[in-house]
């Protein structure tokens, strides 16, 4: 009868302490399919990300604590003015989101076309390329990770 019990806690430590997280882990990473955090860009050749509220800083994840109607919540920044996107204004929960809205990509085209001596209608391009859906279809919304426009940025020839 204990022999029972001893395979039943060998299986279940199994099934629910390493296959379960290997298989939830994997199932989000294929997923998810973009960079885990957002990383600081410098210089006005680059799109922007959204500002963060720990310096982009893995180990210091967290967002702020402050509410919706802090007076605190907007980020002091000179990089936008107060008619740019939110989501350039403000930061993210995490403080180290990786994407921002279309719209937040296509208010930076002049400032990076002028930066890089391009046009800004191949830039709009170029941003149009690096809209990502809404994930299957109804979460969340459409995005443009920072990471990977920069680094086709550079791509261009």
């Amino acid at each position: 009868m204990w022999m029972i019990a001893v395979r039943q806690v060998l299986l279940w430590t199994l099934v629910c302490g390493l296959l379960y997280p290997l298989l939830v882990t994997g199932l989000s990473q294929s997923i998810s399919g973009q960079a885990v955090v957002g990383q600081a860009v410098e210089g006005k050749a680059y799109f922007w990300p959204r500002p963060s509220a720990v310096g982009y800083n893995p180990a210091a994840s967290s967002g702020s604590n402050f509410g919706p109607h802090e007076p605190r919540r907007e980020l002091q920044t000179d990089r936008f003015p107060k008619d740019a996107p939110a989501d350039l204004r403000y930061s993210s929960g995490s403080g180290l989101d990786p994407d921002i809205t279309p719209e937040g990509a296509f208010y930076q085209v002049p400032r990076v076309a002028a930066a890089r001596g391009l046009a800004p209608a191949r830039l709009d391009e170029l941003v149009r390329a690096h809209v990502q859906p809404r994930t299957f279809g109804v979460l969340g919304h459409e995005r443009v990770n920072v990471a990977e426009l920069n680094q086709a940025l550079d791509g261009l020839k």
